[in-house]
């Protein structure tokens, strides 16, 4: 058998862990081979010792039955591998074609030819359907076509082997489809792809095998081609996953958030929500669906204070917070779980029971005469990781060092041991494999059952339905529809989604 990539019997530790167990993954040409494990398992470690980013202990490399020896991304690069990272590497304020030629720039005597860079990264991204603007700034495009930049810069670059980290975390589902389709075409080209994925439709949609791991260790290999979803989340988990979210009728009670006609701008200015009227009660789950840039970040951050109101009323328990700024609105008990967990949720440097205390370290027992009590600060953060199953080394480690279901469950637990009134829930399983989902859709039920509010925001329709008791859709910042999630369908909220009402068979624009 002919590989282009052959990683055998691969050993990489940290201090105190060890990330990848001898583990063998072989890549065949023009196939889309999935790599499956739990957050924290050893995937992005594993991808990032084939790119060059971490030197192994222990196994060897080959490419296209070569061995090789990988010491820098630059060396990856010259083998003809390219990594699209889970957390994007552009320059906000470069335009898509000088982040794609950055330290490959074509030269016009000494000065940088930019109308033939320009000229390039249109050809490959014609070749290739990315449909991409070489003219515009990064921080002016979305999400979905900063990706695509992503993989134009492993493409001019003459990636052959191609590696995609979590590649659709943060994709809405038409952008989700756009992009299997750009793999398609790929290997229609005769690239080949591994995908570090924990979205298991995905696998058994695209993919031709998947490589499955487990605390570091392999599992297996096998063909997707008459593999299920619950075959790999039992092999992926070591145990049976339920993925139907198991929750009584709701029971709500008073109103705990009260939105009135708010007006909310966005950063260039612009009205990004428009006489928004909302209610959310105590015991029950309100989900926001609606695809991304439609008011849902501008809405969340004006309730929690990191946005300036326009105009229109917020307020929680009968208490107007709309002028108030975001501590005191925390305080007034509103927990919010962000969107960015490395933007707004924590302090990556900062140890992770540091990051614990974020929202109380300024009260007792967590300090006193402005000096911080760490003995009290160690111990909350040793609770909270039992509570929550935060997998970490030790309270001393830096939050950049755990996955990202570790971090988000880290959150998730400052959140609710402060027991606030309203929870803001913004994608809160972005990125995540089905064990952490499961354990997060559990966590806000019980919020609900103990009659809090919650407010869930998120771009996965299934989790939309699956969690919520009623179902509010934004669209152009308004919310244009209330629906039931026992009575609705992905394709009615799909149409809700893109502005259309569909009532009696008929579609209407709104």
């Amino acid at each position: 058998m002919d590989y282009v990539i052959e990683m055998l019997d691969i050993r990489k530790e940290f201090p105190g862990i060890v990330a990848n167990d001898n583990i063998t993954l072989q890549l065949k040409k023009g196939e889309i081979h999935a790599l499956l494990g739990e957050n924290g398992a050893g995937k992005s470690t594993l991808m990032n010792v084939l790119f060059g980013l971490y030197q192994p202990e222990k196994g060897e490399i080959k490419v296209r039955g070569e061995k090789v020896k990988i010491t820098s991304p630059n060396v990856a690069n010259d083998l003809g591998i390219g990594m699209v990272h889970q957390h994007f590497m552009l320059v906000d304020t470069f335009t898509v074609t000088e982040n794609i030629v950055l330290g490959m720039e074509p030269k016009k005597g000494i000065n940088i030819d930019l109308k033939r860079a320009e000229r390039e990264v249109q050809e490959i991204s014609d070749r290739y359907g990315l449909k991409v603007d070489p003219k515009a700034r990064i921080a002016d495009i979305s999400v979905g076509m900063q990706q695509r930049v992503e993989i134009l810069k492993t493409l001019y670059r003459g990636a052959e082997i191609l590696i995609f980290d979590e590649p659709t975390a943060v994709l809405t589902p038409q952008e989700i489809k756009e992009l299997i389709q750009i793999f398609r075409t790929l290997i229609a080209e005769g690239k080949s792809i591994i995908l570090i994925t924990h979205k298991l439709k995905e696998i058994i949609e695209v993919c031709d095998r998947v490589t499955v791991i487990r605390k570091g260790v392999g599992i297996d290999t096998l063909d997707v081609e008459g593999t299920t979803p619950t075959q790999l989340a039992s092999l992926m988990v070591g145990r049976e996953v339920t993925f139907k979210t198991d929750k009584t009728d709701s029971n709500p009670k008073h109103s705990v958030l009260e939105i009135t006609k708010l007006n909310v701008k966005d950063s260039r200015g612009v009205n990004a929500v428009k006489d928004l009227d909302l209610s959310v009660r105590a015991g029950e789950i309100v989900g926001i669906a609606g695809v991304d840039g439609n008011g849902q970040s501008e809405l969340i951050e004006a309730i929690t204070g990191l946005r300036k109101v326009t105009s229109g009323k917020i307020e929680l328990n009968g208490k107007d917070l709309s002028s108030y700024k975001t501590r005191k609105i925390t305080e007034a008990g509103v927990g919010h779980i962000p969107q960015d967990r490395h933007k707004h949720g924590l302090v990556l440097d900062f140890p992770i029971g540091d990051n614990m205390v974020l929202q109380t370290y300024y009260h007792k027992p967590y300090s006193k005469y402005s000096l911080l009590n760490n003995k009290e600060i160690n111990k909350q953060a040793k609770k909270l990781i039992q509570e929550f199953d935060v997998r970490t080394p030790s309270e001393q480690t830096p939050a950049r060092a755990l996955s990202g279901g570790n971090q988000q469950k880290a959150i998730i637990g400052r959140e609710v041991d402060r027991d606030p009134d309203l929870l803001i829930a913004a994608q809160p399983t972005r990125g995540l494999d089905v064990g952490a989902i499961e354990f997060i859709h559990k966590r806000l039920i019980e919020q609900r059952d103990n009659g809090k509010a919650v407010l869930l925001v998120s771009f996965e329709l299934e989790e939309i339905i699956n969690v919520s008791d009623r179902i509010a859709v934004i669209y152009d910042g308004n919310i244009i529809e209330i629906v039931d999630p026992k009575t609705t369908t992905e394709q009615e909220l799909g149409l809700l989604m893109a502005g259309s009402k569909n009532k009696a068979g008929e579609t209407e624009n709104v």
